[in-house]
């Protein structure tokens, strides 16, 4: 039989942090385990933000067997009082030898104080494995905890030829199933999603999780002059109170009557051609505490947080289908010469159904 070793354990740990996707942002991922003799003796995940950490739930899993084990963590325990004691505390207290830890914290409040005071309760600690892998679970946090920003991915569906819908405005459906069950997915592990009030208009969405059971994010519109018909969904379906219209209107009586509603709205003052600064939005909605953001179009949307440098990730789901003269996908984006174009890197293509899925990060030098 195979002998686990460091790696494996935090590749373990690193699956059970993924089933608080969605559920624990701000806060990270994290996932634990606990090996005593070669056999995992306890295991524990982050559920949701707000509840116990996952070296708790896995040294309560352990019980006594904890005392004298190697815990396996994907990020840096905690050594400070927030919606929860120091997990610090707990380790040393439970008797654990060692700790393995995937990536140190990018927390100023913990950014490798957690490393050193298990050190010094003489638990020997190792660090950095896996730790691309960690850092690529928890890119949301990192950014949110680092530039005090969301993270920002845009998902494109598209003909092959670049286009989101035909001359006329359809679009239903471009892309197959499995790709629209992917795009309720990526909603299901966001905390918001963006879309512009052209895409109101043309298409009166829910914006809702439907194809895969969890919870709904929050909707935010992006509706300089307030547009927002009051019988569209977003402000008479159940789920009303999540929505956010961010407007740069003064029209008092209809930011009056949507409120009544039950839907928020978001003032700001006009940036460029009156529109609203994305860098100002990106901002209001971290300071909302939502750290994962998905912006579902349409063209104009997504012209303006790649002009503004604001998009990280980009999933493109492409048809095999030329549609001809239509709606592109991106517009204009003030490049002149290929060299200066915005770049994908990491890029990791698979099929999905009858389409082609591209992820990538994205790249602005």
């Amino acid at each position: 039989m195979k002998l686990l070793t460091d790696n494996d354990y935090i590749k373990r740990a690193i699956k059970l942090a993924r089933k608080g996707i969605g559920y624990v942002n701000p806060n990270p991922m994290v996932g634990c385990v606990i090996v005593k003799d070669g056999k995992v003796v306890g295991q524990g995940y982050h559920p949701c933000f707000g509840k116990e950490h996952a070296e708790i739930m896995a040294l309560r899993n352990a019980g006594e067997k904890a005392s004298g084990a190697t815990l396996y963590v994907n990020l840096e325990p905690c050594c400070h009082y927030g919606k929860t004691p120091p997990c610090t505390d707990a380790i040393i207290e439970a008797g654990i030898k060692r700790v393995v830890v995937g990536m140190v914290d990018p927390n100023p409040l913990v950014n490798q104080k957690g490393v050193e005071i298990l050190r010094n309760h003489e638990i020997e600690v190792s660090t950095g494995v896996e730790e691309s892998a960690c850092k690529d679970l928890n890119r949301a946090f990192i950014k949110y905890i680092t530039a005090g920003m969301p993270y920002v991915t845009l998902k494109i569906a598209q003909s092959l030829d670049g286009r989101i819908a035909t001359v006329t405005g359809n679009s239903q459906w471009i892309t197959s199933y499995e790709a629209r069950v992917l795009a309720h997915r990526i909603r299901s592990e966001s905390d918001a999603i963006i879309v512009g009030i052209g895409t109101v208009l043309t298409d009166d969405p829910q914006l809702t999780v439907r194809h895969v059971r969890s919870k709904n994010p929050v909707r935010i519109v992006l509706d300089s002059q307030l547009r927002i018909p009051l019988e569209s969904q977003l402000l008479s379906d159940e789920h009303v109170n999540q929505t956010i219209i961010a407007t740069t209107s003064n029209d008092l009586s209809k930011i009056d009557r949507i409120k009544k509603m039950g839907a928020h709205i978001w003032e700001f003052e006009p940036g460029n051609n009156g529109k609203i600064s994305i860098p100002n939005l990106l901002k209001k909605i971290a300071q909302a505490r939502m750290s994962a953001v998905m912006i579902e179009g349409g063209a104009g949307v997504f012209t303006s947080f790649l002009k503004a440098k604001m998009a990280d990730r980009i999933v493109f789901a492409l048809a095999p289908k030329i549609i001809g003269t239509g709606k592109d996908a991106i517009g204009d984006l003030d490049i002149l010469k290929v060299e200066n174009c915005i770049k994908l890197i990491n890029v990791k293509t698979r099929k999905l159904g009858t389409d082609i899925l591209v992820h990538a990060d994205v790249s602005y030098t």
